[in-house]
Protein backbone atom coordinates (compact mmCIF):
# COMPACT_ATOMS: atom_id res chain seq x y z
CA UNK A 1 0.00 0.00 0.00
CA UNK A 2 1.34 3.79 -0.95
CA UNK A 3 2.33 5.91 2.07
CA UNK A 4 0.69 9.24 2.43
CA UNK A 5 2.83 12.17 2.24
CA UNK A 6 2.87 12.58 5.63
CA UNK A 7 4.00 8.92 6.56
CA UNK A 8 6.15 9.19 3.84
CA UNK A 9 7.82 12.58 5.57
CA UNK A 10 8.00 10.56 9.02
CA UNK A 11 9.94 7.63 7.64
CA UNK A 12 12.32 10.03 5.76
CA UNK A 13 12.67 12.05 9.49
CA UNK A 14 13.51 8.48 11.13
CA UNK A 15 16.19 7.48 8.55
CA UNK A 16 17.77 11.31 8.64
CA UNK A 17 18.29 10.54 12.24
CA UNK A 18 19.66 6.75 11.79
CA UNK A 19 21.86 8.39 9.48
CA UNK A 20 23.37 10.75 11.80
CA UNK A 21 24.21 7.80 14.62
CA UNK A 22 27.81 7.38 14.40
CA UNK A 23 26.89 3.73 15.66
CA UNK A 24 25.30 3.39 11.93
CA UNK A 25 27.61 1.47 9.33
CA UNK A 26 27.90 2.15 5.84
CA UNK A 27 26.15 -0.32 4.32
CA UNK A 28 22.82 0.54 7.07
CA UNK A 29 23.74 3.99 5.99
CA UNK A 30 23.51 3.15 1.95
CA UNK A 31 20.45 0.81 2.35
CA UNK A 32 18.56 3.85 3.96
CA UNK A 33 19.81 6.25 1.31
CA UNK A 34 18.20 4.00 -1.20
CA UNK A 35 15.18 3.74 0.97
CA UNK A 36 14.92 7.39 1.28
CA UNK A 37 15.77 8.21 -2.47
CA UNK A 38 12.66 6.21 -2.92
CA UNK A 39 10.82 8.11 -0.78
CA UNK A 40 11.91 11.62 -1.75
CA UNK A 41 10.41 10.12 -5.82
CA UNK A 42 7.17 8.87 -4.15
CA UNK A 43 6.83 12.57 -2.61
CA UNK A 44 7.83 14.32 -5.53
CA UNK A 45 5.28 12.15 -7.57
CA UNK A 46 2.12 13.00 -5.15
CA UNK A 47 2.74 16.03 -5.50
CA UNK A 48 3.00 17.09 -8.95
CA UNK A 49 -0.24 14.84 -9.38
CA UNK A 50 -1.50 17.19 -6.66
CA UNK A 51 -0.63 20.16 -7.96
CA UNK A 52 -1.66 19.26 -11.33
CA UNK A 53 -5.57 18.70 -9.86
CA UNK A 54 -5.52 22.25 -8.65
CA UNK A 55 -6.75 24.41 -11.35
CA UNK A 56 -8.38 27.89 -10.71
CA UNK A 57 -11.76 28.15 -11.88
CA UNK A 58 -13.60 31.21 -12.63
CA UNK A 59 -17.05 31.56 -12.01
CA UNK A 60 -18.35 30.21 -15.34
CA UNK A 61 -16.43 26.68 -14.71
CA UNK A 62 -13.55 27.87 -16.80
CA UNK A 63 -9.70 27.46 -16.59
CA UNK A 64 -8.89 31.28 -14.58
CA UNK A 65 -5.93 32.62 -17.34
CA UNK A 66 -4.12 34.06 -14.23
Amino acid sequence: MAKTLEQSFERLEEIIAQMEKSDTTLDASFKMYQEGMKLVESCNNQLDKVEKQIIVLNDDGEQDDE
